[in-house]
């Protein structure tokens, strides 16, 4: 059910009756040459569609800015604070509360927004102890990403418009991407980059962090279906515990 199509005087019955909502998150930011500055609010929409009919819940309309610090000296990146994050998701939560939802899922796209979501459900947790959020990023996918992929990781935990990224959007919005210019490029990333400040235009000119032209949508297929059905899954147990 996309929320922002109902109208107000039928959307109270239908809140009462699915208590769950859905809010897509993802950024605008640098995907190289052959993915679109959109992309996290692609792939974050077309997830949370996706697992919307399985759970019957309603999508909102996507936010569509994050925070892309590392990334926001480059051409098309605009960045929002933690700060400014975490408040607008307290407010959007807090008013999905007083509207009569339960069970308040973020669906994200882009890893960068993962502290600010997390700190925005404990303060949600702390004013509205029994609202349930849930914040989610591809759970449970590191081992069939690991069987799937053919190219080399530039990074243990980051994947962005790489042979990973460049498949979900195959799969889930090929009409996006260009794989005529696709490219490969797997920057050395220094262990700094864990553990202190470091804009990604030190390590990369592209902003792709693998091979984008090993990307195919059978792959994006194997690991966006286990994503949905381990988000399927803990939102219908998150459900199971509502009052």
């Amino acid at each position: 059910m996309i929320f922002q199509n109902e109208n107000s005087f039928e959307v109270k019955e239908k809140i009462e009756k699915s208590q769950i909502v859905i809010l897509p998150i993802g950024a605008v930011e640098a995907h190289g040459p052959h993915l679109p500055l959109g992309t996290d609010n692609f792939l974050a929409e077309r997830l949370s569609e996706r697992v919307a009919k399985k759970t019957g819940a309603f999508v909102l309309p996507t936010l569509p800015y994050g925070q892309v610090w590392s990334l926001k000296n480059f051409p098309g990146s605009i960045n929002i604070s933690n700060e400014s994050l975490i408040n607008f998701l307290f407010d959007i939560g807090t008013s999905l509360y007083e509207q009569g939802f339960k069970l308040f899922v973020m669906i994200n796209g882009h890893l960068g927004n993962a502290v600010a979501m997390k700190e925005a459900a404990r303060k949600l947790y702390s004013e509205y102890p029994d609202l349930r959020v849930l914040y989610l990023f591809y759970p449970g996918v590191k081992q069939i990403t690991e069987e799937v992929r053919d190219g080399k990781s530039a990074h243990s935990t980051y994947f962005h418009a790489c042979e990973i990224e460049t498949s979900y959007m195959l799969y889930l919005a090929p009409e996006y991407v260009d794989m005529s210019r696709a490219i490969t490029d797997i920057p050395t990333i220094p262990p700094s980059a864990d553990i202190t400040p470091t804009p990604w235009e030190e390590f990369t000119k592209t902003a792709v962090l693998g091979d984008a032209k090993a990307a195919t949508a059978e792959k994006g297929e194997k690991i966006i279906e286990v994503a949905i059905e381990n988000m399927i899954k803990l939102i219908e147990g998150a459900k199971n515990g509502l009052k």
